[in-house]
């Protein structure tokens, strides 16, 4: 059986649910090469050993460009903060490593194109975790608009809003710009971008305007180290910092296949935990899809006698019909949250093994141009005016 030595670079809450997948995926599904977990890197205030004893990494590292070189690694898995995104990821490439990385891709997008520039130059594999493309729901809201059963495509909406950022979190680095890139734009805005494009099959092409506020200007400065999720286990001092990305951004786009948009990212709406949502209005029908029900598409079709036109609410959970259900529970027998994620960690197996993604899977390339949105809302947002992509390079 050939197998492929996987490096960790990072720990924290991506770090938990990557080492789930690479863990997972060989016993739910045959993929060309089976990954060894094979090292995890960690600062030491980190404990990176607790981290390998409790997810089963054979290894750990406290030095990441070691690791990179290392020719015993055969892929580069990076779930660091933003900033530090870029190095070890064109270290790897230089090394001639395939790369898989967290999203958003950088957090510049200065760091963005070098990276896409540097892959593009050494012709090596990349790939990026834009997850939610892996729900058997959203796979097939793809496949219903590639068959036409939409029409044409009218309007776009899409949320993604979390309550989680209230007064008592402290300064964590996901509110600092210089780590972060940005805040609830840049994690939450970006899984909505690349999701409608991965939909629509069209790319946005403008920005006609965009607003970003910041609604807790300052944090409690944070003691210690993420223990799990998002912000578990986090303490803080006496002291405040200031608070330097967003939280909330909202902007209205235009699409290539001449749809109108609007996309909302919130860390503070109040009663949704993880509520990421689109709707997508077409002139024969339309779909509905949200995370905190991902079983489950809304498909309404405009074609039927309208006697009969209505909502109908399909549960993607049937192995022979939904993309990677196959490979999991029998029918209605829900998946959820670390499925996406294993099943990404199938087709960049498949991938490297010289075999076809079930699912299309973003590359550096794709999201740089991903990341090209994200910095063309900004622009909108802070000089108040209309955007259009070709301005963003």
């Amino acid at each position: 059986m050939k197998t492929i030595n996987v490096a960790l670079i990072g720990q924290g809450f991506m770090g938990r649910t990557h080492s789930n997948a690479w863990g997972q995926v060989a016993k739910f599904f045959d993929p060309p090469l089976t990954p060894v977990m094979h090292t995890v890197f960690g600062q030491e205030a980190e404990n990176p050993q607790a981290f390998a004893d409790n997810w089963g990494w054979q290894n750990i590292s406290t030095d990441w460009q070691s690791l990179v070189a290392s020719p015993e690694i055969g892929l580069v898995d990076i779930v660091t903060p933003n900033f530090m995104h870029a190095p070890p990821a064109k270290a790897a490439i230089a090394a001639g490593k395939p790369v898989s990385c967290e999203k958003p891709i950088a957090g510049s997008l200065d760091d963005a194109r070098e990276m896409a520039q540097a892959a593009k130059a050494a012709g090596v594999k990349t790939f990026v975790w834009y997850n939610y493309r892996r729900c058997p729901a959203v796979a097939l809201a793809r496949q219903l608009v590639a068959d036409g059963k939409l029409g044409d495509i009218r309007h776009v909406r899409a949320t993604y809003l979390q309550d989680w950022a209230d007064e008592s979190v402290p300064l964590a680095w996901r509110f600092d710009k210089n780590l972060a890139g940005s805040g609830a734009h840049g994690d939450l805005n970006a899984h909505i971008v690349d999701m409608t494009q991965f939909v629509t099959g069209q790319t946005i092409t403008e920005i006609a305007g965009a607003i970003a506020e910041t609604f807790i200007k300052q944090r409690k400065l944070m003691t210690g180290t993420v223990s799990g999720g998002i912000v578990a286990g986090l303490e803080s001092s006496g002291d405040m910092g200031d608070v330097t990305v967003d939280d909330t951004v909202l902007f209205l786009a235009r699409f290539s296949g001449g749809a109108v948009a609007s996309f909302e990212a919130a860390r503070q709406a109040t009663g949704n935990q993880n509520r990421n949502a689109f709707e997508i209005n077409g002139t024969k029908g339309s779909l509905k899809f949200q995370f905190e029900r991902m079983n489950e598409l809304e498909y309404y079709d405009a074609t039927l006698t309208r006697a009969v036109q209505g909502w109908t609410t399909i549960m993607c959970t049937h192995g022979g019909d939904h993309p990677y259900v196959a490979n999991w529970w029998p029918d209605a027998h829900l998946i959820g949250y670390e499925h996406g994620f294993v099943n990404e960690a199938y087709d960049i197996l498949r991938v490297l093994g010289g075999l076809e993604p079930v699912v299309p899977l973003p590359n550096f390339e794709d999201a740089y141009q991903t990341q090209r949105v994200l910095e063309a809302v900004m622009i909108s947002a802070e000089e108040r005016r209309p955007v259009k992509l070709d301005e963003v390079k």
